[in-house]
């Protein structure tokens, strides 16, 4: 049970890879991929080569097996940014579940987007002397949004805008 804090989130992003084919999608690929088994497998054996049926058969389980875990594992990664209680937070959770979080003070932590030609940019931040990538999974466009974001959020917790009620005018 999370307690709730003192300070209120002022930033909070969630990344996950992208979710790939549709289960609709993944039915038709599947068939053509066993269809391409079957037509391959049914003319060598009607070449006089049958064992082949069995390494088509294998071959076609063997990637659809494949296909079916970087579908589960893929569900299971994902990446949050959290800017709150003074503390950049990024938690992070790989394929096999395990956990790992990262926090980092805001103040001196710089957002870095950098071109890779060729490649889709990595989005950095730093601070000090440690850099920490955020948003492997994203395309070019989503992370040009979350660099938006989060460099905006960044922006206003180290230049708050304070509200005094003696100090406006009436």
């Amino acid at each position: 049970m999370q307690h709730p804090s003192a300070e209120p989130v002022l930033f909070e992003a969630t990344t996950t890879p992208p979710p790939g084919l549709s289960p609709r999608g993944l039915r038709i690929l599947a068939g053509g991929v066993v269809l391409a088994s079957m037509v391959i497998g049914c003319l060598f054996a009607w070449l006089g080569a049958w064992p082949i049926l069995g390494f088509t058969g294998a071959e076609a389980a063997l990637v659809l097996g494949l296909l079916a875990l970087h579908r589960r594992w893929s569900r299971r990664t994902s990446e949050t940014l959290t800017l709150a209680g003074g503390m950049l937070t990024i938690r992070r959770t790989d394929w096999r579940g395990r956990r790992e979080s990262v926090a980092l003070d805001p103040y001196w932590t710089r957002l870095l987007l950098e071109e890779r030609p060729g490649r889709v940019s990595a989005l950095l931040l730093r601070h000090h002397r440690a850099t920490v990538e955020i948003g492997t999974s994203l395309g070019e466009e989503q992370k040009r949004d979350l660099a938006e974001a989060l460099d905006d959020a960044l922006r206003r917790y180290r230049s708050p805008v304070f509200d005094n009620p003696q100090l406006r005018e009436d």
